[in-house]
């Protein structure tokens, strides 16, 4: 009786490790600074990819994350039943790893919050974290969401909006401004 207690004991240690090894670990690092994504295997760097995070207003979360659940041909409800395939869902509001079609973009922040990347380069991905496991996979968002950039990290102001002589800075339109001005001694 001890002796087979003592080799469940060995057969269970045995395959608890086994299901650990049987996938590699998988490390998917974006930096939302430099638009980024780099893919470690097993501590080896595999890819490197540009990639398009949250715009402004829409930034990407950052942190440390373990993705739940790959969907291949998933459709937001969110946004007009986009296509965004081979989706890797890492947070619970919905972001996600994807590909996109606006591939000009990449390189630069274009998203609602979640990381677009090259239709090919999503697949490769998607393939890879489904062969080696969700919980062997570990993402890891860092940088700076940008104040608003053009394509190649230009910050020079995107609109015309000055906000020394209209908007929240002073409360309201030029024509305001001008009134308020008007009224001091």
């Amino acid at each position: 009786m001890r002796r087979m207690i003592s080799l469940m004991v060995v057969l269970i240690a045995a395959l608890a490790g086994a299901t650990k090894a049987m996938g590699a670990e998988v490390l998917i690092s974006v930096n939302k600074t430099t638009q980024r994504m780099t893919v470690m295997v097993d501590g080896a760097e595999r890819y490197s990819w540009p990639v398009s995070t949250g715009l402004a207003d829409y930034a990407t979360p950052t942190g440390a994350f373990t993705p739940s659940r790959l969907v291949k041909d998933h459709y937001s409800k969110e946004w007009d039943d986009a296509p965004i395939p081979h989706s890797i869902f890492f947070t619970d509001s919905g972001h996600a790893i994807h590909g996109s079609q606006a591939i000009r973009r990449l390189g630069t922040p274009a998203s609602h919050g979640c990381v677009r990347l090259a239709p090919e380069n999503a697949r490769i991905l998607f393939s890879l974290v489904m062969a080696e496991g969700l919980g062997n996979t570990r993402i890891e968002v860092t940088g700076v969401d940008p104040i608003g950039t053009r394509p190649g990290g230009s910050y020079g102001r995107l609109t015309s909006f000055d906000p020394l002589t209209s908007g929240i800075m002073v409360g309201g339109s030029a024509a305001r401004l001008q009134l308020e001005t008007r009224r001091r001694p």
